[in-house]
């Protein structure tokens, strides 16, 4: 019986390969989330793959302005069109489907949050970068709000930025993400959170989703659906 593996970059304990694995868990559970530790070591791993019988689909990080990031992905391309079971999935970075969430800040501000309010810079540079990107011009650099939100933005690549957006946006709740770390609102059930205070009220307070809805609304809402379709994947 033919198997199915996803090969990732990011490490075990990572927020990434975390995800990742719960995603895969909930929508597709015969799929078997594997890491590779880092990107050289997966475009190595598949320009070495040998077994032609089971499927993998493999996931990259592709962000575009970063030199190396970029020579990986152009080499990674090559083997995958050279094997008949190797699929690739292009996505800039699993915090970038996270950002590009259509629910993202409903999930994580209750509607009278002040967060609303406070971060409204990092909210309007969120919605600058998707446009951005989403609609292919590459020279988010240059928009003013990004500018506005991060005086080194030319230090940084399109990953980085994505990160640290997302994480602006979520620190200090059930839904922070980081590179290192994953709040349990987004990997549990509502309400499975054991370091909720009283006051952490997000905007799943009432709606109580189970960690199955949670996945699946993500996969509808994000660029996971497509990405799903064009390597074969089907959602239980």
């Amino acid at each position: 019986m033919q198997e199915h593996f996803l090969w990732i970059e990011d490490r075990k304990e990572k927020a990434g390969f975390i995800f990742w694995k719960r995603l895969l868990q909930q929508l597709c559970p015969d799929i078997k989330v594997e890491s590779k530790t880092n990107n050289s070591e997966l475009v190595k791993a598949v320009r070495n793959l040998k077994d032609t019988e089971n499927r993998y689909i493999i996931v990259l990080d592709n962000s575009f302005d970063n030199l190396q990031v970029a020579l990986e992905q152009k080499r990674l391309r090559e083997y995958v069109e050279e094997k008949n079971n190797v699929a690739l999935m292009n996505i800039v970075c699993f915090e970038y489907i996270l950002l590009e969430f259509r629910k993202l800040i409903d999930w994580i501000y209750a509607p009278e949050d002040e967060f609303h309010i406070k971060r409204a810079g990092v909210i309007a540079a969120r919605e600058k970068i998707l446009d951005s990107i989403q609609s292919g011009d590459m020279d988010y650099k240059a928009i003013k709000e990004i500018i506005e939100y991060d005086k080194n933005i030319d230090e940084h690549n399109v990953e980085q930025i994505v990160a640290k957006i997302l994480f602006d946006l979520t620190r200090n709740t059930g839904l922070e993400v980081s590179k290192g770390s994953i709040g349990d609102c987004w990997i549990k059930s509502c309400c499975d959170w054991k370091e909720r205070a009283k006051d952490d009220i997000c905007g799943l307070n009432y709606s109580k989703l189970s960690i199955y809805d949670k996945m699946k609304i993500i996969y509808e809402e994000t660029c996971l659906k497509e990405q799903f379709s064009i390597a074969g994947l089907e959602v239980a």
